[in-house]
């Protein structure tokens, strides 16, 4: 699986921003799909992950609310929307799969099979 992460830029706190990750492959609607984010200095931190079906999403505590991760198995694609942006959600926001055919919500990066490049979100203040 390949994965390709788009949509990131400048935005001013309070704004928003949709992310986008395609996939290539055939199989898309079997991979769990997850979005993540690496600010400099800082670790890789889980932000919202999506079920095969789209069934079950699951946020870290710092974007509930805000942000929402979808998907479109017809496109290969999942979408992160991002509303109510403030400066520390500036990050390289990372798009991740996990599977085929994987059980169960995980949050720890290497629970993840397969990467994006990434995509600079910058939040003014």
């Amino acid at each position: 699986v390949q994965l390709v992460e788009s949509g990131g830029g400048l935005v001013q706190a309070g704004g928003s921003l949709r992310l986008s990750c395609a996939a290539s492959g055939r199989t898309f609607n079997t991979y769990f799909m997850g979005w993540f984010r690496q600010a400099p200095g800082k670790e890789r931190e889980f932000v919202a992950a999506i079920s095969w079906s789209a069934g079950n999403t699951y946020y870290a505590d710092s974007v509930k609310g805000r942000f929402t991760i979808s998907r479109d198995n017809a496109k290969n694609t999942v979408y992160l929307q991002m509303n109510s942006l403030k400066p520390e959600d500036t990050a390289v926001y990372y798009c991740a799969a996990r599977g085929p055919y994987a059980q169960g919500m995980r949050v720890t990066p290497n629970a993840y099979h397969y990467w994006g490049q990434g995509t600079q979100v910058t939040v003014s203040s």
